[in-house]
């Protein structure tokens, strides 16, 4: 058996492509979405990823405001930041780029962006509102991954779904939507007892716990879709969570390292600008970019 590949790139492309004609009817209406983007440091990665994000902010039609901080930048300094950019009217979403320089306490610069404009959906009250099934902006990855299982099966209801991994930012409100979507839901972690056993149990396999090749291929039941969240740089090049040449023989459905997850990322940022600008403006959410 080969599992069907689930083409995140495809689907990414799809979605930017609908943003972009939502952004235009709201252009029409004398509304444009803006994205700014906040970046403190030289990490390397997190400049091509603001790049990134940048180039397809403006490709969708968006305004881009972008950032950058020298490293050593008192936290107050980007504090007073992110308070010019909560009252900014032409800002609709507000996104600090992480990691932060140590000496910055990323919890009190999250909470620090109003709410209605974190689009990452880090700040508490998102948080809180996720997960007793209030509106909320929630964040990217999860909503990503929620949209591909969605487009490859349908409903998820009664599915057994299995999250490994327990992160803020991936692992817990994956869990939460998962819920929402009425599927029963198992979050694990590395240092679960039998995980291997667990696994093989699940009809759904969420992959986000950091690990190259951490999920073997005959710990997933035959069938069964995998989302392979994890971003693993190794010798051989960028890898996942799971073990892909394994897993595919057995898996009915499977994402790709890279190509997978990681280009929903970014497109359900900007389906988060543009909801935001929805909700600052009494719109309607956009139909089909929220959970």
């Amino acid at each position: 058996m080969t599992a069907t590949l689930i083409d995140g790139k495809s689907f990414a492309a799809g979605l930017r492509q609908r943003i972009a004609e939502h952004t235009a009817a709201m252009k029409e209406r004398g509304i444009t979405p803006g994205l700014a983007v906040v970046l403190v440091g030289e990490d390397p990665a997190s400049q091509v990823y603001v790049r990134s994000k940048g180039k397809q902010t403006r490709e969708t039609g968006m305004n881009s405001f972008e950032h950058r901080l020298p490293a050593d930048t008192p936290e107050a300094e980007l504090l007073a930041l992110v308070g010019q950019l909560n009252e900014d009217p032409a800002v609709n979403g507000i996104l600090v780029q992480l990691p932060l320089p140590g000496h910055m306490d990323e919890a009190a610069v999250i909470n620090a962006i109003r709410p209605e404009k974190d689009v990452d959906g880090f700040h508490i009250l998102n948080v809180g509102r996720l997960a007793t099934g209030q509106k909320a902006m929630v964040p990217c990855t999860p909503l990503g991954s929620l949209m591909l299982l969605r487009d490859q099966l349908g409903s998820l209801s009664g599915k057994n779904a299995l999250v490994i991994g327990r992160s803020n930012i991936v692992g817990k409100p994956m869990a939460q939507l998962l819920l929402r979507d009425s599927a029963t839901v198992t979050i694990a972690h590395s240092r679960t007892c039998d995980l291997p056993d667990l696994c093989r149990t699940a009809d759904i396999v969420i992959a986000a716990v950091g690990r190259a090749h951490f999920v073997k291929g005959d710990w997933i039941k035959p069938g069964a879709t995998v989302i392979d969240v994890g971003i693993n740089r190794t010798d051989d090049g960028l890898v996942g969570d799971v073990d892909f040449a394994a897993a595919s023989q057995v898996a009915g459905a499977i994402t790709p390292v890279p190509g997978g997850v990681g280009p929903m990322t970014i497109a359900c940022l900007l389906a988060n600008t543009l909801t935001a600008t929805a909700r600052a403006n009494g719109l309607p959410d956009p139909e089909g970019l929220t959970p």
